[in-house]
């Protein structure tokens, strides 16, 4: 059974006629865009979608969903995925190195929905390093500020190309451990307050509803 594909599609059924959309970016955020581009050709649906990453842009583009800027549009609805959520419904995300545009994105939304599987509900954030974006110049200094901190941190390193990850705005992500996450929006704020960061992969008090895809079917969990 793919939990992921049975969550993203479900999802996709919360998504309104003349509604813009944002666009998360993940294995599960995957589905709901295959999804609502199914929905949009079949139902002929008067939609448009505010990628968060090259990765959702192209899949939307395949798709033939219309993409559209936060400079034209307001979002209605975001519908992204998550690394970790815990029972106050905050979240870690950044596994994709997406987090800074995602977060804005999906803080900017009327509404907001998770979608995960069952997985990815902990009791607890902090079992996933929080992804930190950090402009190259700021690397090393940051990353003694946040082992000061507690934490335990590494430059996350690219697969099939050398050197660091560079996300999609030009800059590097430092992965940081700091264990249980006891106050995470505190965390957050603390960790943007930070010279050199550009975002954060926390996301406190901000998600509206969690789709969480289960054996037994969906469960749906609201703030």
């Amino acid at each position: 059974m793919n939990l992921k594909k049975i969550t993203g599609y479900e999802a996709a059924k919360e998504v309104m006629d003349g509604q813009i959309i944002g666009l998360g970016t993940g294995s599960t955020t995957h589905y709901f865009i295959e999804k609502l581009g199914m929905r949009l050709k079949e139902e002929e649906l008067d939609i448009m979608g505010i990628p968060t990453s090259y990765q959702s842009f192209f899949l939307a583009k395949d798709w033939n969903i219309p993409v559209t800027t936060l400079e034209e549009h307001d979002v209605d609805i975001a519908v992204d995925g998550a690394d970790e959520v815990d029972p106050g419904l905050n979240l870690i995300k950044g596994g994709g190195a997406a987090h800074t545009l995602e977060k804005i994105v999906d803080y900017s939304a009327d509404r907001f929905i998770v979608i995960v599987d069952d997985s990815k509900m902990v009791k607890t954030l902090g079992a996933f390093p929080v992804p930190v974006e950090v402009i190259p110049a700021a690397s090393r200094i940051v990353s003694h500020i946040l082992e000061d901190m507690g934490a335990a941190t590494s430059i996350r390193m690219a697969e099939r190309k050398d050197g660091p990850v560079i996300t999609d705005n030009g800059n590097f992500v430092i992965d940081a451990e700091f264990g249980v996450l006891n106050d995470p929006e505190d965390l957050e704020i603390e960790l943007n307050s930070i010279p050199g960061v550009v975002e954060n992969g926390i996301f406190s008090g901000v998600v509206d509803q969690v789709f969480v895809g289960t054996p037994d079917g969906i469960e749906k969990i609201s703030k």
